[in-house]
């Protein structure tokens, strides 16, 4: 396990990185909330399926009927 001062010097460096606009290795949860769609991808799914589900089979309605 690393010491406190060599914790302390990493963490120094790490701010340092980020200030001068390098990327962190490990985005914040918060950045990684904001990046989240509300919609999960099965709803999404869901959705899209009854929206152009429901066009396909009124279309194939229309012409083969």
């Amino acid at each position: 396990q690393p010491t406190e001062f060599e914790m302390r010097r990493r963490n120094e460096k790490f701010a340092k990185d980020v200030r001068e606009g390098k990327k962190a290795t490990h985005t914040s949860r918060a950045a990684k909330l904001a990046h989240r769609s509300p919609i999960s991808a099965w709803a999404l799914g869901i959705v899209l399926f009854v929206i152009f589900g429901g066009v396909i089979f009124e279309l194939a309605r229309i012409i083969f009927l």
